[in-house]
């Protein structure tokens, strides 16, 4: 059952990336020219994704776990620090200057798109070469000591 929600999920993404054009860089390019041709087609998107997801989160509050039965872990909230604000910048360096993130660059290697497949073979050996720094280590073993833990209902 888990495999099929994963591949529904999944294939539901990858639709709405493709019906809403956002695997196109240009597409994502043009959301960032605010000082241009500013394209506001991403905020739609992002809408309908918080309108689609705020209620499935309510319901699963309510109930305290997720439709499996399992505790609901949710990240603790954390402040804005140098570390948030150096992979955001980060982040948006990299979004700005391919147009691709790692959601549509996914979709993107299903069409054989090779500038996807550079992409995500580097976006790998960031998040490889993030994983070796002590920081990270500490970081990942507070996210799965968190994951432990079930959210609290609201």
């Amino acid at each position: 059952m888990k495999i099929l929600i994963a591949f529904l999920a999944g294939s539901v993404f990858s639709v709405g990336l493709m019906l809403s054009r956002m695997i196109d860089p240009a597409r994502v390019v043009g959301f960032l020219d605010v000082a241009g041709h500013w394209d506001p087609a991403l905020v739609f998107v992002m809408g309908g994704a918080i309108l689609a997801a705020a209620p499935l989160f309510a319901w699963a509050r309510a109930r305290g776990k997720d439709i499996f039965g399992r505790p609901i872990t949710l990240p603790a909230r954390s402040g804005i620090d140098r570390r948030l604000l150096g992979g955001a910048t980060l982040f948006g360096l990299g979004w700005g200057l391919s147009g691709i993130c790692p959601g549509p660059v996914l979709v993107l290697l299903g069409t054989g798109d090779r500038g996807a497949a550079v992409f995500a073979v580097t976006m790998l050996i960031g998040i490889g070469l993030s994983r070796l720094t002590p920081a990270k280590r500490l970081a990942i073993t507070q996210i799965n000591a968190s994951a432990a833990q079930p959210a609290v209902k609201s």
